[in-house]
């Protein structure tokens, strides 16, 4: 292994972007990677300390500049330090408070309730 580049599928595997080597490759081939705004076409193209990386997950849009590399896969921590996240900070996704929960024992709603739960979930208020 070259000091100074690595190929995008190991990189991404290592950083624990994806499960598996082979969705890395999978990802890279099929262009939802970009290397400093260039679309990636293959697994083998090589990635430099300080490339810029924009990965489309299904999670959402991830941007990342490469700070390391590893030569071998280690734990989440070892993969943190792999990169320094630039991207938009993510929005907390926070329980839906508004939700009424049923209490436990109460049995199912019955046809009333649930008509006034699902105008409270397409709307935001409860209508009774």
């Amino acid at each position: 292994m070259d000091a100074d580049r690595q190929r995008i599928d190991r990189w991404l595997w290592h950083a624990r972007l994806v499960r598996t080597r082979a969705l890395a490759a999978a990802l890279a081939a099929s262009g939802h990677v970009r290397v400093n705004g260039q679309r990636v076409g293959i697994p083998g193209k090589a990635v430099r300390i300080s490339d810029v990386l924009t990965v489309a997950l299904p999670g959402g849009v991830r941007v990342l500049r490469v700070v390391a590399f590893a030569a071998r896969r280690g734990t989440a921590e070892e993969a943190k330090r792999l990169y320094e996240d630039i991207g938009p900070a993510a929005p907390k996704q926070t329980p839906l408070a508004s939700t009424p929960m049923r209490a436990r024992g109460e049995g199912r709603p019955t046809k009333r309730e649930r008509r006034a739960l699902d105008r409270l979930r397409q709307r935001g208020t409860l209508d009774a």
